[in-house]
């Protein structure tokens, strides 16, 4: 990952309440050539006035309003769309970069040129006020042999673990740094972050074609920043419905597009048991998400051509991929 262009990618919806801050953290870094595309999900707020009335001064900003909420994925496929810059962040509204992000990221990708990094990401941590001072959010990503993937360390103290730069699975989309040719080399039908998924897991399932086609994602714990994050599993109660039914619609699209014969050896008793759970789940006392099943199923033609599509595209031997269902990361 050479240094170069940065576009900072940021998809708002109803979002005015964040995006003063995360729009003056991207005037505070300290990395350039630097250049922003912020698009708009059919906000009904006043997330459109306040990206043009907080816009940094001296950037390049080119700015999509677009009539339709197609999600994150969508969002920042668009986005993406805008810019030919070689290098971009993916930036949620509610992310503060420090100053210097963009720089450790960068000197972390530097050092390791004997591999083939996809995309680097930090050391993001929960606000310093309202009762969660010195928690992290995430320090990479990691899977469970249940087919559920974390934000690894959240919730955990700041002065904990994860002070180690090492290779991990995934990175989050929330504020991490990926080489557009890595992204370009994934698609699949001209789709970077595939649009099934609108609002949930997109990156996740990014991470597990990166995986398949031997990039590697690695994590710097010298690059911090400040990420509020509204979705945690500890308050899927309070989540808008149709968040819960992407959620739920997703954990099996991660599954049927990357599982494979190995793997469902290895993972498939408890992943069936988790599956048994989430049902009872819903049926009882989240009736709402049963339309993640009959999505599931009105689409499964698309789903069977995608998961082909996909598949054909491995080059990765599958134990390269297997190995993160039981490592936390892996030592530089």
């Amino acid at each position: 990952m050479e240094a170069g262009k940065v576009a900072v990618c940021i998809v708002t919806h109803n979002s005015a309440d964040d995006v003063r801050g995360c729009l003056e953290s991207v005037g505070a870094l300290q990395y350039r050539p630097l250049e922003l595309v912020v698009v708009d999900c059919a906000s009904t707020d006043d997330s459109v006035a306040a990206v043009r009335r907080h816009m940094p001064p001296k950037l390049h900003l080119a700015h999509r309003v677009l009539d339709e909420n197609i999600g994150f994925a969508g969002g920042m496929n668009e986005a993406i769309s805008q810019t030919e810059a070689p290098l971009v962040l993916t930036l949620n509204s509610d992310a503060r970069p420090d100053p210097d992000y963009l720089s450790h990221l960068l000197d972390r990708a530097a050092k390791h040129p004997e591999l083939k990094v996809a995309a680097v990401t930090g050391r993001l941590i929960r606000p310093r006020d309202g009762g969660e001072a010195g928690i992290l959010d995430a320090c990479g990503m990691v899977l469970s042999p249940t087919w559920r993937h974390f934000d690894r360390g959240s919730g955990e103290p700041l002065n904990g673990r994860w002070t180690r730069a090492d290779r991990v699975f995934g990175a989050t989309g929330a504020a991490s740094l990926f080489r557009r040719q890595a992204l370009d080399d994934v698609a699949v039908d001209g789709e970077i972050f595939l649009s099934e998924f609108h609002s949930f897991r997109e990156d996740a399932e990014l991470c597990f074609r990166f995986q398949e086609r031997g990039w590697e994602v690695l994590y710097e714990p010298a690059a911090l920043c400040e990420h509020r994050r509204h979705n945690l599993p500890g308050r899927r109660r309070q989540m808008p419905p149709h968040v819960n039914m992407h959620s739920l619609k997703n954990r099996y699209l991660l599954r049927l597009y990357h599982q494979n014969g190995v793997n469902l050896l290895l993972t498939g008793v408890p992943a069936l048991l988790r599956d048994m759970a989430a049902f009872v789940y819903v049926l009882v006392k989240e009736r709402s998400s049963l339309a993640a099943y009959s999505w599931l199923w009105r689409h499964r033609q698309e789903i069977l051509r995608r998961r082909k599509a996909i598949r054909s595209r491995c080059t990765a031997k599958g134990s390269a991929v297997n190995r993160w269902f039981f490592r936390r990361g892996l030592a530089l």
